[in-house]
């Protein structure tokens, strides 16, 4: 089973790196003056992670530093024991506009990054 599951994160890494554009764009359904990309769909459904765009989005009409911000970087780094993860956003500079810890999570990859520019959340890749 573990190699199955090194065989898939391989995998899901070697598909990102095709993400160079994007095709479609997927409206938020809750937060709907939000979009994302096809990297970003890709991300969600291969790594069962609707929740970290639903946390992210919801952060982005929340909290007025952020709202401010026409471009966002957010990182998720899984932390070293592999249960945790730290969620960052930074203005690309950077400065810190928003941090939070995750206790658990069972998100494949050690790191994730998006960018969030004109509420239009996408791959480093597809900028």
């Amino acid at each position: 089973m573990e190699n199955n599951n090194k065989d898939s994160i391989i995998e899901i890494k070697q598909n990102l790196a095709q993400f160079t554009g994007s095709e479609n764009w997927y409206r938020h359904s809750i937060y709907r003056n939000f979009l994302y990309t096809d990297g970003v769909q890709y991300i969600a459904e291969q790594c069962g992670a609707y929740w970290l765009i639903d946390q992210i989005f919801m952060y982005e009409l929340t909290i007025l530093e952020l709202k401010e911000e026409e471009f966002k970087v957010w990182e998720l780094i899984l932390d070293k024991e592999g249960e945790g993860a730290k969620l960052v956003c930074t203005d690309g500079n950077e400065n810190n506009l928003y941090s939070e810890e995750i206790i658990f999570t069972d998100f494949p990859l050690k790191s994730i990054k998006f960018y969030c520019q004109n509420n239009v959340l996408l791959l480093p890749s597809e900028y």
